[in-house]
């Protein structure tokens, strides 16, 4: 049996959110609650609990201030906020798991399935510093969680040259660094980094435009080559879109 205590600043959404855990995590024992910061804070010195729900904004900080002020941090997290945007990309980024208001059943079980089967603190810890690093940062200084088959990689994004998919897999490769391989699909990556000067040059391909050197059109195809020499096709739909994107640049 998992101890957990359920931190929200909203006395009604607490209680539906306990009633939530109670019903779906059998192994789940709900031992304390608390409404902000502060108290969170006591409430966790106090009972040492396994897993903490952990709501986002309360009166008196953030989630992301209570973790801050607890060292270390013994406990598994599992976030729950309402949609704000810039920290659903900072979770994402920094590939930590969170829930969204109001709680899905579904996801509950999964978000308490994966934090019983989560990695070692000491990975976890690395994804917190990740996050924090997300959220303090300006926008071209964020930082990305890539998980290979056997290491978990915190990388800049501005660093990454391009990507390249091939069915479930993405391979990322970096200005000075080795390529890395992850088992995402490359769809998941161009929506994270898009905003972030990257382009979807064909359904292959995802490119930081940072990293353009010049365009080469042929009968054969086009072709875009990168600052380190690496040829990436353009597709014909695509090349309207990227034209429009080099006269910006």
């Amino acid at each position: 049996m998992l101890r957990a205590v359920v931190i929200d600043d909203n006395q009604e959404i607490r209680k539906k959110n306990c009633t939530l855990i109670k019903a779906n995590c059998p192994n789940i024992m709900i031992t304390g609650q608390a409404d902000s910061v502060e108290s969170g804070i006591k409430i966790i010195k106090q009972l040492s609990p396994d897993i903490v729900f952990l709501d986002i904004e309360m009166p008196d900080g953030t989630g992301f201030d209570l973790l801050q002020q607890l060292n270390p941090i013994t406990f598994k997290v599992i976030f729950i906020t309402g949609y704000e945007d810039f920290a659903i990309k900072a979770f994402r980024f920094s590939a930590i798991d969170y829930l969204l208001k109001p709680l899905d059943s579904n996801e509950l079980r999964e978000a308490v399935k994966k934090a019983e089967e989560s990695l070692s603190k000491e990975i976890f810890d690395m994804k917190l510093s990740n996050l924090f690093a997300n959220l303090e940062r300006p926008k071209n200084l964020q930082k990305l969680v890539l998980k290979t088959a056997d290491k978990i990689y915190s990388v800049n994004i501005q660093d990454i040259v391009n990507c390249e998919s091939d069915k479930n897999y993405t391979t990322f490769y970096f200005i000075n660094e080795p390529k890395l391989v992850v088992s995402t699909n490359l769809k998941e990556y161009e929506t994270l980094l898009s905003p972030y000067n990257f382009f979807r040059t064909h359904k292959s391909h995802l490119i930081n435009l940072s990293y353009f050197d010049y365009y080469i059109k042929s009968e054969g195809g086009n072709t875009i080559v990168m600052k380190n020499k690496t040829a990436i096709p353009l597709s014909v739909r695509k090349k309207e879109e990227f034209m429009v994107l080099l006269d910006s640049l």
